[in-house]
């Protein structure tokens, strides 16, 4: 690996820790820099600005969470031990993740960034409602649920992260997101119950 590529990574790896923990707005090119220990004509030359980066996170973020939930999918376990992994995953991608990540990606003032989440939102639902209709036809999802419903309170849920009566009832918003999943997938039974 070169040193142009290890500075493009490491500028990426940095924000992206940065952003998780501080969400955008307070993070800034000059604090990305200084810890990437880059200087910010470096910074400039391989981004325009500090969405782009955001935007090419976020993509990598997302990319990676298909890859891992196809894989997941086309594996040979059982319909139950996929749905346990599909958790594990959710739990283990929203480690950490900081209020202000939500805020800022989600519902926050960057309306550049904002628009383009909501439309990679909408491009990951696509998918994902293909990808439920495949469960469903090999017996992984139930067959007589409506898949556009579970499409919707996905899309809604990402609003209720940002309801701070909800996100009080939790240790962290983790637990809330884990909570969200589980009840997606398991309803309100004891889990492992038939």
């Amino acid at each position: 690996m070169g040193s142009a590529e290890l500075k493009y990574n490491s500028i990426r790896k940095v924000a992206g820790e940065l952003f998780w923990k501080h969400g955008f707005k307070r993070v800034s090119v000059e604090e990305i820099c200084r810890k990437a220990n880059v200087s910010k004509m470096t910074f400039y030359k391989y981004f325009p600005n500090k969405t782009e980066l955001a935007k090419k996170i976020y993509s990598d973020i997302v990319e990676n969470a298909e890859n891992r939930f196809r894989e997941i999918m086309d594996s040979d376990a059982s319909p139950a031990e996929k749905i346990k992994e599909v958790i594990r995953m959710k739990f283990e991608g929203t480690m950490n993740i900081s209020p202000e990540f939500m805020a800022d990606f989600y519902t926050g003032s960057d309306s550049e960034l904002i628009s383009f989440v909501r439309e990679r939102t909408q491009e990951i639902l696509s998918v994902l409602r293909t990808d439920y209709i495949r469960a469903q036809e090999e017996g992984i999802f139930r067959k007589d649920f409506n898949v556009d419903l579970l499409i919707k309170m996905q899309a809604k849920m990402t609003e209720l992260m940002d309801d701070e009566s909800l996100t009080v009832l939790y240790g962290s918003r983790q637990e809330l997101i884990m909570e969200f999943a589980k009840l997606l997938v398991y309803g309100i039974a004891e889990q492992g119950q038939e």
